[in-house]
This record gives C-alpha cells, structure tokens and sequence, in this order.
C-alpha cells in the first residue's frame, strides 16, 4: 500500500462519513453542507442550501460562513475524497462534529436529491467587483445578493446623486429614481449626477446617463413624475428599500408613511447649510422594532421655521457627505452585516467636523408605527408646508 493509499484508509477510519440521504436528513435538522469543489465543478450544480468554499479557501473563510464550532459539518465534493481532507481540516480548526459525504455530488445527484446550478458572477463582474469578492462581508454571495437587489432613491438631486453613484458602483442591480424636476445651473453646485451640457433635461434622464455610463450593467428606472399619495404605493412596489433623498418635509411624511405602510425600510438623510443627518427609519427591522420618521417629528414644522436649501443655502459638500451616509446604511441593510442606524440618528456637523449620535427610540403611542396601529392614511401637507412662501 503506497503513502497516498495509507493516509486515505486512515482518514476513512477517523472521519465519520454519511451517505447523501443521511447528509440531507442532517441538514434538515441544521447542520451545514460545506461544498469544497472547484468553481468550475459548482457550476454545473451543487445541493440546496450548501455553503460553497473551495478547498484551497477553506481555512481562510470557513470561520466567517461557519462562526459556530458547535454546528454540525458535512463537507463534500465530487466523489468523497477531498472531503476527507476538508473534514481533516475543519477538525483541526476547532469544528466538533464534522462528517464527510460518501461518494460526493455525483452520488447525492445520482439518488435524485435535490440540487441547483447556483447563480455566479461572470468575468466582468469579477473583474469590477474584486474589491468585494476580497471582504468576508461581502464575497461572492453578498455581490450575488447586491447584483438581485432593488433600491428606490426619491430625489435625483444632492442627496440622490452620491448614493446612486455609489449604489451603482456596488453593483445594485436595479436602482429607481423619481424626480418630477429637470436639471438647472443652480443644482451643479451640488448634484453631481448632472452636467452643464444637460441643462433643462429631466433629471432622472440625466441621472440615468451618468448611472450607466459608470456601470452598464446596472438596472436603471426612471419615474418622471411628483411623488404624492396617489402613485406612492404603485412606485414603492417590488424594491427592497426606499432612499430619502428628498428636500421638503411633504414628500419626508409621504415616504416615511408609504414604508410603515409597507414593510419597507426607509434610509434617510436631510442637510442644512453646513448640517446634515442620516438614519434608518424601520419599525420592522428584524430583532429590535425601530421607529419610524414620526416618532421622531410627529408633525412637519411651522413653514418659516423650515427653510428649502433654495431658501437658506447649503455648501456644496454637504449633500455628498450624507448621501455617502445614506449609501452606506443601504448596503449594510442589502447584505445584513453591520449595525445600521435603526434606533439612531447620526447629526453631522460641517464647520466643527464633528458626528454626535442620537438615540432615537419608537414611540409607543405613534398613530402610524405602534403597534396594532391602523394605518389612518395619508396626509397632505404641500399646501400647508409652502404656505408661507
């Protein structure tokens, strides 16, 4: 018997091994199948649910996809023998209850257990999105989630234009704006989407231009028109998450109660002169009930008490250092890593260079998030908001 052959009977006597029934019966009660194959080999079909790792990654990433020593581990590959050494190593990484799948995927698809042939990045998104697959955070499945998410950004305007640029920079793959204006010198200041050459153009067209001239393969849906009451639930439909980028108070009710309404998390941002802020505003957040944007406003203000960016200025810079925010707390709630500012609202102080947080609890008297709350329907402010003007 050579060396190879001895070291493979030993690994058959210290590795438990089960058949792809017993390996598909164990996951059911949540153990993990750890597929170690090459990339090439996953393409052409891996089981249900697996976690994908190849065996040259294994002890680089296997921490992060498997944190609990405790879980039960099945590794595989394609015919049960890499996954001995896989399960070798996981042992050796700490992993207590760690098995090999006998005759690997070709068996478990010869039984007829259930597979599928799972989505993967192809050489031009490898290639833009390098930087991603690198983090734990994100790697391949994250960009994956990315490449299938919907993002919704109201306003093509200051705040608008960094987090759609850096949105579609990340790969989301379909970004909607609505924006009923059109593009003005004015806005150049600020609103980096457009340029001098699109002056009059509708700014969601401009926008559009600018998305995917830095990213063509992103989904880009434009919806020239006035947010109000009557189109907000039919616009908000089929995204994952609304961004605030809008710039009166009106429009900040209207959204935040079409997302309460909705399930939907809103991420928002405001800026004033040389101040901004940005949070997350999502009673339904997973794990801990977080408030919505009247818990903390519960009315717009008295009009001369709010001023419009056209009525008190604002630097230049501002819109970008909180859209940036705002893109941010976007991708975080995309991939579910991190702590997003549900329950906070961060206040960012231009002339100090300073952020001061704020604990922003839910209100449990609120008319629109407590709850058992009824949804009391949708309030139009624009006549009282513009009054004074």
């Amino acid at each position: 018997m050579g060396a190879k052959d001895r070291r493979l009977a030993e690994l058959h006597a210290a590795i438990a091994e089960l058949s792809p029934a017993e390996a598909l019966a164990l996951q059911a009660q949540g153990a993990a199948l750890l597929d170690v194959r090459e990339a090439d080999e996953v393409e052409q079909g891996s089981p249900q649910g697996a976690l994908r790792i190849t065996r040259g990654f294994l002890e680089l990433k296997v921490e992060d996809a498997l944190p609990d020593p405790e879980r039960p581990v099945v590794a595989l590959c394609a015919g049960g023998t890499r996954s001995l050494f896989a399960a070798e190593t996981l042992r050796g990484l700490g992993y207590r209850h760690v098995y090999s799948m006998r005759g690997g995927f070709n068996r478990w698809k010869n039984e007829g257990l259930p597979f599928e042939l799972p989505p993967r990045l192809d050489a031009d998104a490898r290639a833009r999105y390098a930087r991603h697959l690198l983090m734990p955070e994100v790697g391949e499945a994250g960009q994956l989630k990315l490449l299938a998410s919907k993002v919704l950004l109201v306003g093509a305007g200051g705040l608008g234009s960094p987090a759609a640029f850096y949105l579609a920079a990340a790969g989301v793959g379909r970004i909607g704006l609505v924006d009923h204006d059109v593009v003005d010198r004015s806005n150049l200041q600020r609103q980096i989407l457009h340029t001098d050459a699109r002056l009059g153009m509708p700014k969601v067209e401009s926008a559009r231009r600018s998305l995917l001239d830095l990213n063509p393969s992103v989904d880009v849906r434009t919806y020239q028109t006035r947010l109000d009451s009557s189109n907000v639930e039919s616009l908000f439909a089929g995204y994952d998450l609304i961004v605030d980028g809008s710039d009166n108070f009106p429009t900040r009710y209207l959204v935040n109660d079409a997302c309460v309404k909705l399930g939907l998390p809103c991420v928002h941002g405001a800026v004033y002169r040389f101040e901004g802020q940005a949070s997350v505003f999502w009673p339904r957040y997973p794990g801990r009930r977080g408030p919505c944007y009247r818990c903390l406003f519960p009315q717009p203000p008295p009009p001369e008490l709010a001023p419009s960016c056209a009525e008190a200025g604002v630097l230049g810079v501002l819109p970008g250092v909180i859209g940036l925010l705002e893109a941010i707390e976007a991708l975080k709630l995309l991939l579910g890593v991190g702590d997003p500012l549900v329950g906070r609202l961060l206040c960012y102080d231009g002339l100090a260079q300073r952020f001061t947080e704020f604990a922003v609890p839910p209100d449990r008297h609120c008319k629109w998030c407590a709850e058992g709350a009824r949804f009391p329907g949708y309030v139009d402010y624009e006549q009282f908001c513009s009054a004074a003007a």
